[in-house]
């Protein structure tokens, strides 16, 4: 226990059993349960574990592999079903410092916050740790991710080191969350309509431990992009038509509405003039203008209140 909570560490494994034992066996005594999610390794990944022989662990095994947003998820529910009043991630390949689990439990156990999560870009050693082609996709995916959950003050969205309270966690459908990389993501999202508070945690970024990274940049980022759009306007319809009212979904609308306009309008034009050699004239260059610019301008001020509306869940 911390702080007076009891606290569960979720650890979702997928053939990881050169680095599992070493992540189980840094974990803090103040852990009171330690779920392994073996996410249908084809290793010796459990092996690994029960070799561990620490009381504090169980391991849940999946019959199928879903991904790791798919193993978090079933921590999740165990946890959630035992009544733990924090639940923290910890991923099985030890780039995560069991040194900053306090730092992530503490806030939440104290009730300050409802979810904490590592930002690794704070410091200012992500640029010289991590490969270039990540960091430029983590950058580009934490602004996404800002703008589609409402959290604009939170970074390093791709940061899968965690804590959760058990009142979040019981608001939260577990059945709707993406279940693959796009998981830390679609969380913030669903969090956000929940009105949790959600604080960034300094960490370190740990790299050239022995991991192995599945993640390819240039085919993850396009789906966890169209996750992000599907999330924005779900969540707008969530939390600012359906459980409230914000003239900012207006705002939204017309900007979406005038930009595609706009730009659709600036295409067809500029088409017209390379292969048909038509004329442009003055009125249209300028209703393109103006519908881009009214686009842009609807879109900044609908940013900015959404801004305002989820500074008190800093």
């Amino acid at each position: 226990m911390l702080e007076g909570a009891s606290v569960a560490v979720v650890v979702p494994a997928f053939d990881e059993e050169e680095l599992v034992a070493e992540t189980i066996s840094g974990i803090p005594p103040f852990v009171d349960r330690i779920v392994v999610v073996d996410d249908c390794s084809r290793d010796g990944t459990v092996a690994a574990v029960e070799a561990v022989a620490d009381p504090r662990i169980e391991v849940i095994r999946h019959e199928r592999n879903g991904g790791v947003g798919a193993a978090i998820l079933t921590g999740y529910g165990r946890s959630r079903d035992e009544g733990f009043d924090v639940t923290c991630v910890m991923a099985a390949d030890n780039q995560m410092d069991p040194a900053e689990l306090e730092g992530l439990v503490a806030p939440v156990a104290r009730g300050e916050v409802d979810y904490a999560k590592a930002n690794r870009l704070a410091s200012g050693e992500a640029w010289k740790l991590i490969p270039r082609s990540r960091y430029l996709g983590n950058a580009v995916l934490s602004l996404l991710t800002k703008i589609a959950s409402g959290y604009w003050h939170v970074a390093d969205s791709q940061a899968g080191y965690t804590a959760i309270s058990l009142d979040a966690l019981r608001k939260l459908d577990l059945d709707r969350i993406y279940r693959r990389y796009g998981f830390p993501n679609d969380v913030l999202v669903h969090l956000n309509v929940q009105n949790a508070r959600v604080r960034d945690v300094v960490s370190r970024p740990i790299y050239g431990v022995g991991e192995r990274s599945g993640i390819r940049i240039h085919a993850v980022a396009p789906r966890i992009s169209w996750l992000l759009f599907k999330g924005f306007w779900w969540r707008l319809k969530e939390k600012y038509v359906i459980r409230d009212f914000h003239p900012l979904v207006f705002f939204y609308f017309l900007g979406a509405v005038m930009s595609v306009v706009g730009t659709a309008l600036g295409l067809v034009v500029a088409i017209s003039r390379i292969v048909g050699g038509n004329e442009i004239t003055t009125p249209t260059v300028v209703l393109v203008a103006l519908l881009l610019i009214a686009g842009t301008q609807f879109t900044l001020f609908a940013m900015l209140f959404d801004r305002q509306e989820n500074e008190h869940l800093g």
